[in-house]
C-alpha cells in the first residue's frame, strides 16, 4: 500500500462507497492552535484533530511530544470516525510532519490503511478544489489501538542503532552541528546518528514528496537501504514522522524515536557529539 495520496487520487476516492475518513492535522510549533484555521476551510468532511492534545501527552522528561495516552487517543480518533474496516487520510497546511504523526501513530497502533495527502491543503487547493466551512459530525468510529505494528526505538534502542546500524537525524543540518538549538538544552546530535533533515525529502523547499527512486537514492547514500537497520529522531518526534513516512515512500522500513533530542538531551548523562561527521 502506498503511503501517499494525491490530491487527484484523493477526490476521486471521495465520491466512492468506501471513501476515506479524512483528519486535519494543522499544526504549527508554538504558533496558534490550528482550530480556528480549520474552521475557516477545510477539506469536505475532515474532522480536525488536536496534535498537543490528541496525539502526543504532555511535555515532560520522556519529550515534548511523547506518545499519546492510548486511552485519550483512541477516543480521539473514534470521535474522528476512524474505523478499522475504512481508509484513513491525513493531512496538514504546512510541512506535513503534523499529518505524518497522525499517519505513523494510526499504522503503529495497528491500522491498516492509513495515508497522507502529498502536499497538504496547498496541494488540495492547487488542484481547483474548494474547501467548506461545514460543521463535521461524523459517525462514530470503532477503531481500537494495538500498538507495535511499526518499530519504536527507546533512548537506549536509538543510541545502539547509532552504533550498529543507521540512525538519521531529520533536524535542520545546524542543529545537527551544534551550531544552534533554540528549545532543547543541549545542542549536537546523538553520537553516530548521520545528518538527513526533512526538508531535503520534498521538491524544491515545498511540500510536495520526491518520487521514490529520488528518495531512494537520497537514503541510499546516507546508508539507509532497504536491507539496513534504519531508524528516525528529530527534535520531538514530529518531523522524524515525516522522514519514517518519506522512507515508506522509498520502500524502506524504519523505527522512529518518539522523544527524539527533546528526551535526549534533557538527560545529562547521555554523550552528545557536535560538528558535521557523525562522531
Amino acid at each position: 500500500m502506498n503511503a501517499i495520496i494525491t490530491a487527484t487520487e484523493l477526490a476521486s476516492e471521495l465520491t466512492s462507497s468506501a471513501a476515506p475518513v479524512l483528519l486535519d492535522v494543522r499544526y504549527q510549533l508554538g504558533g496558534p492552535p490550528g482550530r480556528p484555521q480549520y474552521e475557516a476551510g477545510h477539506l469536505p468532511h475532515a474532522v480536525y484533530v488536536d496534535l498537543d492534545a490528541e496525539l502526543a501527552s504532555p511535555p515532560g522528561p520522556a519529550g515534548r511530544h511523547p506518545l499519546p495516552d492510548l486511552s485519550v487517543f483512541a477516543e480521539a480518533m473514534r470521535a474522528a470516525g476512524v474505523r478499522a474496516d475504512r481508509p484513513v487520510v491525513t493531512y496538514d497546511g504546512g510541512q506535513g510532519w503534523a499529518a505524518a504523526r497522525a499517519w505513523w501513530l494510526l499504522r503503529w497502533s495497528g491500522h491498516p490503511d492509513v495515508r497522507v495527502l502529498d502536499g497538504g491543503l496547498a496541494a488540495w487547493q492547487a488542484s481547483g478544489r474548494s474547501l467548506s466551512v461545514d460543521k463535521v459530525t461524523p459517525q462514530r468510529g470503532d477503531f481500537t489501538p494495538v500498538p507495535g505494528s511499526l518499530p519504536l526505538l527507546t533512548a537506549d534502542d536509538a543510541g545502539s542503532l547509532a552504533r550498529r546500524g543507521v540512525l538519521l537525524d531529520a533536524r535542520a543540518a545546524e542543529r545537527y552541528r551544534g551550531e544552534v538549538e533554540p528549545i532543547d538544552r543541549v545542542a549536537g546530535h546523538i553520537p553516530g546518528a548521520v545528518s538527513a533533515p526533512t526538508t531535503e525529502n520534498v521538491v524544491d523547499g515545498g511540500t510536495t514528496f520526491r518520487d521514490a527512486s529520488e528518495l531512494a537514492k537520497r537514503f541510499a547514500a546516507l546508508g539507509a537501504t532497504e536491507d539496513a537497520e534504519v531508524g528516525v529522531y528529530c527534535g520531538s518526534g514530529v518531523s522524524a514522522a515525516h522522514q519514517v513516512l518519506a522512507l515508506a515512500v522509498a520502500g524502506i522500513p524504519a523505527a522512529l524515536y518518539v522523544g527524539s533530542w527533546s528526551e535526549w538531551s534533557n538527560d545529562p548523562s547521555r554523550p552528545v557529539s557536535t560538528g558535521a561527521h557523525p562522531g
